[in-house]
């Protein structure tokens, strides 16, 4: 069959060297230059940033993907643990290296909130828990159909904590307001407020401290690097600077794209690896969509958005680890600016990578590559980034020389931000969001769009938008998803 993959992230990549590999023609059209989507990299003046995911975890999915693809991912990357996972600094000036192992963890718990000791061994077995009930069920299921969930342990699907918020759960739990706000800033993987998002979320704690927090040695980017070759020698065709607008659709069912240019793209199959709000109500012909699906796509809350800034400077800081938190002084009052008041934090929690800690080629002359995030609300109608991006640089560069970055603004030798506007018109980002839909309400992250339309046959949709949401390991389990159910409801 002919397949047309819409977009080149991680999803779409994954896709393709799937299908491929079962011997379907495929072809990848990208609207940007490059390959990658989020996954990217800029090298500028002797510096090299990530500018998407920093941080990998549960990499046997990505072993899979490649054996799936009649390869070993040890033929393509060099994964490395990170030890210590992050390092988390509070405003009271308490300090925190979280480990893989706990023991390490639980001898500086000791120090700095020990009444929580006992109270951090059953949280992390209560994550390990929600982990073993939700894998199934969720994660590794692309719960689409009857057959998806005749064999679901629905015992344990009920019991996967959804009707307390995140930080219901995780004050109950704790005393200490460190630990209160470490767990809590797991929510922001994809997108949510930890006093909206259902519990099931403090899954993640296990999943990054359990399981172990990884880098891809050279960059992240080197992922997208491996699998546009693997999707070469598996035959895929790739068009750059192709920017599709319209899915075109006959009887119901997709039968190719057509660019800005009007070049139709003929296909048996089509896989959007677009923002799945965006494939809806801006890709499909109006008549394609159901006005109660289009009600419920903008209905939908989006996930929020990230200011970033990537900071190359001329000297090291000791404290900052490959991965480093700074934790604002009132987590409840940022998360209300950012989601319910749809502002910047004027306080916020910033979150440091610099892979430079890891690879000191990423710098020159013994320097840093630091890309800094900030949460940022989704675009509304008075979102006003070509006015406010560079006022917010010189704001977040002083909050980092308070939080013990001295001289910061005279070391940086380059800097370029990200903006919740760049992320919309370079990535086509539903409201400029990182992770598509929030899970701001006690079933959303179960409802995220399906890897298969229901209203089109032969439509296919992959990526950090649809189920079962965001992250690295997930954005591939969408592609698994995707191709199971092409493989599961058309002829091949």
């Amino acid at each position: 069959m002919n397949v047309i993959v819409i977009g080149s992230g991680l999803g779409g990549l994954s896709a393709a060297c799937l299908l491929a590999s079962k011997g379907h023609n495929v072809t990848v059209l990208e609207k940007n230059s490059k390959p990658g989507g989020k996954i990217n990299e800029v090298k500028a003046q002797g510096y090299r940033f990530d500018t998407g995911p920093s941080l990998l975890t549960m990499p046997f999915v990505l072993e899979s993907l490649f054996d799936q693809c009649g390869t070993a991912m040890d033929n393509h990357l060099t994964i490395e643990a990170i030890n210590p996972i992050c390092r988390y600094f509070f405003e009271n000036g308490t300090r925190f290296d979280c480990y893989r192992d706990t023991c390490v963890n639980i001898a500086q718990i000791q120090a700095f909130a020990p009444d929580d000791v006992q109270a951090y061994r059953e949280f992390m077995n209560y994550s390990r828990e929600l982990y073993q009930k939700t894998k199934e069920a969720f994660l590794f299921n692309p719960l689409y159909g009857l057959s998806d969930v005749s064999s679901l342990k629905l015992t344990d699907f009920f019991r996967v904590d959804a009707l307390k918020t995140v930080a219901e759960r995780i004050d109950r739990q704790f005393k200490s307001p460190e630990l209160q706000k470490f767990f809590k800033r797991f929510t922001t993987y994809n997108g949510s407020s930890p006093y909206l998002a259902p519990a099931t979320l403090n899954v993640i704690p296990h999943v990054e401290l359990s399981m172990g927090g990884y880098y891809i040695k050279g960059g992240m980017y080197r992922l997208v690097e491996a699998l546009v070759d693997v999707a070469g020698h598996l035959g895929v065709a790739f068009s750059m600077n192709i920017d599709v607008k319209r899915i075109t659709v006959k009887d119901r069912r997709a039968t190719g794209v057509v660019d800005e240019a009007d070049h139709f793209y003929p296909a048996d199959l089509v896989v959007s690896n677009a923002d799945a709000c965006e494939t809806y109500l801006n890709l499909m012909e109006s008549s394609s969509v159901s006005s109660l699906k289009k009600r419920t796509l903008t209905r939908m809350e989006p996930s929020c958005s990230g200011f970033v800034l990537m900071l190359g400077i001329d000297k090291t800081y000791p404290q900052l680890s490959h991965h480093t938190i700074f934790f604002s002084g009132n987590y409840r009052r940022e998360f209300s600016q950012i989601f319910e008041r749809q502002m910047m934090p004027d306080d916020p929690t910033i979150y440091v990578a610099n892979t430079s800690h890891s690879d000191p080629g990423h710098a020159p002359g013994g320097g840093s590559n630091l890309f800094v995030l900030v949460n940022a609300p989704y675009l509304t109608e008075n979102s006003r980034w070509d006015k406010r991006s560079s006022d917010y640089k010189h704001a977040l560069i002083k909050k980092l020389e308070q939080r013990g970055l001295d001289g910061l603004r005279n070391h940086v030798r380059y800097a370029k931000a990200i903006t919740p506007a760049d992320f919309q018109q370079k990535y086509r980002s539903y409201r400029g969001s990182i992770y598509g839909t929030s899970s701001n309400s006690r079933f959303s992250a179960f409802l995220r769009p399906r890897n298969k339309s229901r209203s089109v046959e032969g439509l296919y949709l992959v990526g950090g938008s649809t189920h079962p949401g965001g992250g690295i390991p997930l954005v591939v389990l969408s592609a698994f998803h995707a191709t199971e159910l092409i493989s599961r409801y058309r002829e091949v």
